[in-house]
This record gives C-alpha cells, structure tokens and sequence, in this order.
C-alpha cells in the first residue's frame, strides 16, 4: 500500500467513526457508573481504596516531570517535548481528579477525573502522530487535539446539566484513538524509536479497561476491586511512555519526518 493509500485508510476510519456517532442516539451517563464494589470508609475518607489508588498516577507523572527536566538538556525538542510535558502533567492531574471524584462520584466531580485523563489521552495520540506521520503533523495538530479533546468532556457536561446527557462525543474522542494509534504504527513504521512503547501503553490501557468492567468479580474475588486495580494499571502507562521519551532523547531522534 502506498503513502497516499494509507493516508486515505487512516481519513477512512475517522470518517466511519464519525458517522457511527451520528448514527447512534444520544447517551447519557449511566448514574449505575458512580456505583463501586468498595465502597469502604478508612481514616475517615470516603471510597477509602477508590482514592488512594489514585496515588500511581500522581506518582508517575511526578517522576516523568522531574526526570524530562534532565532529557530537556539533551536532545527532546519542538512538539515531542511539549507533548511529553502535557502528558506527564495530564497524568499527575488525573490522580487528583480521580481521588476528588471518588470522594464523592457524581456527574458534576466526574468532570474533573476525565479533564486532565483526556489531555494526557491527547498528548499520546500526537506523540504517535508526531513519531509516524511527522513533526509537522504533530505540531499541527497538537492544539486542535488537545481543545477537542477538553470540548468533548465540557459538551457532555453540560448536556448533562440541561437533562439531555450526550457522551457520544466523548466516547469517540476517547475510543477513535484506541484504533487509529495500532493502525498509524503499522502503516507508517519508524526506526527512530522502540514502538514496543506505544504497544505497552495500549496493553495497560485494554488490560485497565478488563479490569474496570470486573469491577465487583475482582472485589469478591482478590479483596482488590477491579475499580481500584484499574488505577494502578492504567498509572503504568506512565513508565511505557518515559521509556519512549528516553529512547528518543538517547538516540536523538525526533520524528520520522
């Protein structure tokens, strides 16, 4: 398959995306969604496990910003350190917005648990972009992405607050990428970094999302709900991601283009 032709696939799939979106019925959020298998009070904090949980994500995105402070010196530059920095950010914001929505779940706290997972959901995407169709492309769309990505939580908010609940944009802003990132690393392949990186990230993440759907098998089963063991997987996407940015930094590649 040519460039052009995979170029076209890759236009093919946001298009099918989009246009299922408009095919389904709006989706509001299922008030079931804020019902946890551990619910237990410890030490006074409410969801007590739900939040502490949280602790890998803040602890991940603490350690990719002080360790990008070193790559900076070296060779990141341009759109991958910006990206790397709004991820590692994104990440460290998301533990504190999933510990505060967790403290109490509700539509209104839900907020600000997607906000800042969305942005560092963005910050890969382009990473990825960046990596496999070119800088340029990168830092082209690194904004557009990032301000859809912020919409799409603030439209079903607000959707939500006028009793007409829609997730339908959020949903696909967060599954679209699921299934364009697999396709854009085969198609468009690239010595400049260990793509093994990018599949762990995408492995934490299905393995995150298994974890979440058992949330009360798990409960019953280890005495850890699936809820809570979701947040420490999905904090291991942070390490995937330094070691990508490392490589990068160590090899003194930036993109493939």
């Amino acid at each position: 398959m040519n460039h052009s032709n995979k170029i076209k696939t890759v236009v093919g799939l946001i298009i099918a995306a989009i246009a299922v979106v408009f095919m389904v019925e709006p989706i509001p959020q299922d008030l079931a969604y804020h019902r946890f298998s551990d619910t237990n009070t410890l030490w006074g904090i409410a969801n007590f496990w739900n939040v502490l949980s949280n602790l890998p994500f803040m602890i991940a995105g603490l350690y990719g910003l002080v360790a990008m402070r070193r790559l900076d010196k070296e060779s990141l530059e341009g759109v991958v350190k910006t990206v790397s920095w709004l991820f590692f950010i994104g990440l460290f914001f998301t533990g504190i917005g999933s510990g505060y929505y967790h403290l109490s779940p509700s539509n209104s706290t839900l907020v600000w648990d997607r906000l800042p997972m969305t942005i560092a959901f963005m910050a890969f995407f382009t990473f990825v972009l960046s990596m496999h169709l070119g800088k340029r492309t990168g830092s082209l769309l690194l904004w557009p992405l990032v301000m859809v990505g912020i919409a799409s939580v603030f439209y079903w908010d607000y959707t939500e607050s006028i009793g007409a609940g829609d997730l339908r944009f959020y949903a696909m802003i967060q599954f679209l990428p699921m299934l364009l990132i697999p396709a854009v690393v085969l198609m468009f392949p690239t010595a400049s970094y260990n793509t093994a990186s990018v599949w762990a990230v995408i492995t934490v993440y299905f393995a995150a999302k298994v974890s979440e759907y058992f949330d009360y098998q798990l409960y019953e089963l280890i005495g850890m709900s699936g809820h809570s063991l979701k947040h420490v997987i999905a904090a291991l996407s942070g390490i995937a991601f330094f070691y990508a940015i490392k490589n990068i930094a160590a090899n003194g590649h930036q993109s493939s283009g």
